[in-house]
């Protein structure tokens, strides 16, 4: 399969592939039940496919840098 954009780059399309809970979960080194809690309670960015959540790692990066994942419990 080619996976080369119509448009001629050579930026493969599948290149930024979505995390699925548990990827996310061994990416950051946390537990899956902290990424659930993360969504609700810190706003970490992610999207809802149907039954599953799915997030971008430049998002997640982004997310961990601004200081969100390490804000106090309110």
């Amino acid at each position: 399969m080619d996976t080369r954009p119509i448009d001629g780059s050579s930026t493969p399309l599948f290149s930024e592939r979505w995390l699925s809970v548990d990827e996310l979960a061994v990416y950051l080194g946390i537990k899956r039940d902290t990424v659930y809690k993360w969504i609700d309670r810190r706003k970490m960015p992610a999207h809802k496919l149907g039954r599953l959540w799915k997030f971008r790692r430049e998002e997640i990066d982004a997310w961990v840098k601004s200081g969100a994942a390490s804000e106090a419990e309110s």
